[in-house]
């Protein structure tokens, strides 16, 4: 067991954990780029690079997107604009309330709506992370990343990795095609079809949504991080999740009995399985992390702190939202999220505010712009 003074002093090995949640994602981009500018102009930087703030950056889905901007260097507003910009394109039609919406997208448009989609989002993505791999970011910036999938061939959890103990597998994919895969949510969006960077042929492996399995992916995190930090190394691992919605459905036992219509075609599932692995993987998180420090090696669970969304927030927290109306609501609602957890930061006794000051202040610097792409060159 190692001794709680020989940690101490030790640098913290630190992970940022991203949830999926599909439009959504522009609330988390909104609130981290509020937050890092309040500690930016505090200690008199233009911005800060919030990527190196970590050892290891984990996102599921729209949160992949999130991660591996910030593991290149790109500022989070820049992935703002990305979802107001691109977000019409990338959803073309809103699933909306009752079973005409999407009965209507199942035997009309249904294929060209998601064709149209994987095309915008492709564009968009690639635009923001260019051709750059897994293998240039942990070679050029250090930070290990971890993103979660499904493999379509075996029906099997897949994760993209490169970390110091992951070996060459996904070493030359694009991170581009990285966030494809990772966020082909079916019925919203197609399955993503990569192209395997090691062969000279055409050979395409298939993919759907990592939100499937891990939309939190808190927990795929916390097992690189036991591999890859030393020994002796403190686990800091920060979480952030996407807007939380007022949770619970009152259904009286007469109402049981339900359809597929019931279920929008089944556009209903995909929000109550991320509300369900937003806690889920948050409380079991918790658990292992309580446990593990048990056996002497200290592990910290954090999940950035959140405001249920008022009752009026609802209308806009579809995974395919992407009404300007809607966009505007999710970023101001990540701007008082960000003043929340600022407001944190600021109490001594508060030991995840104080945890979070301390991220915070030891995050590098960098332009406003962001790092510049020459450096992957």
């Amino acid at each position: 067991m190692t001794d709680a003074s020989e940690t101490s002093s030790v640098r913290p090995y630190r992970v940022l954990s991203i949830d999926g949640g599909g439009m959504r994602g522009i609330y988390t981009a909104a609130l981290i780029d509020k937050l890092t500018s309040y500690y930016a102009r505090l200690r008199g930087f233009e911005a800060l690079d919030i990527g190196k703030g970590f050892d290891l950056i984990a996102g599921t889905s729209t949160g992949a997107i999130l991660g591996c901007a910030a593991a290149i260097g790109r500022p989070m507003s820049s992935i703002v604009a990305l979802y107001e910009e691109h977000g019409a394109a990338i959803f073309p039609h809103r699933i909306k309330e009752g079973v005409f919406s999407p009965l209507w997208r199942a035997v009309t448009k249904g294929g060209r709506i998601v064709r149209a989609g994987d095309a915008a989002l492709r564009s968009a993505l690639h635009n923001e992370l260019h051709d750059i791999t897994m293998k240039q970011v942990f070679d050029k910036r250090g930070i290990a990343l971890s993103i979660p999938a499904v493999s379509m061939e075996k029906h099997r959890s897949w994760v993209f990795k490169k970390t110091p103990k992951s070996g060459v597998r996904d070493d030359n994919y694009r991170l581009a095609d990285v966030c494809l895969a990772s966020s082909a949510a079916p019925i919203y969006r197609s399955l993503a079809a990569v192209r395997d960077p090691d062969t000279n042929s055409d050979n395409f492996r298939i993919f759907a949504d990592g939100g499937l399995w891990a939309n939190n992916p808190v927990l795929v995190a916390m097992i690189d991080a036991l591999s890859c930090a030393k020994p002796n190394q403190p686990i800091e691992i920060f979480s952030i999740g996407n807007v939380s919605r007022p949770a619970g459905s009152q259904i009286q036992p007469k109402s049981v009995h339900r359809s597929m219509l019931s279920w929008k075609l089944g556009a209903e599932i995909g929000p109550l399985a991320i509300d369900v692995q937003e806690f889920a993987y948050d409380q079991m998180a918790r658990f292992f992390a309580g446990h593990i420090s048990k056996l002497g090696r200290p592990v910290t669970h954090v999940r950035i702190p959140q405001q249920e969304a008022a009752a009026t927030m609802l209308q806009y927290l579809s995974l395919d939202e992407s009404r300007p109306t809607a966009l505007k609501a999710l970023i101001a609602h990540g701007y008082d999220d960000a003043d929340m957890v600022k407001s944190h930061c600021d109490r001594p006794n508060h030991p995840e505010g104080k945890m979070i000051h301390t991220l915070l202040n030891e995050i590098p610097p960098m332009p406003k712009a962001g790092v510049s792409m020459e450096l992957f060159q």
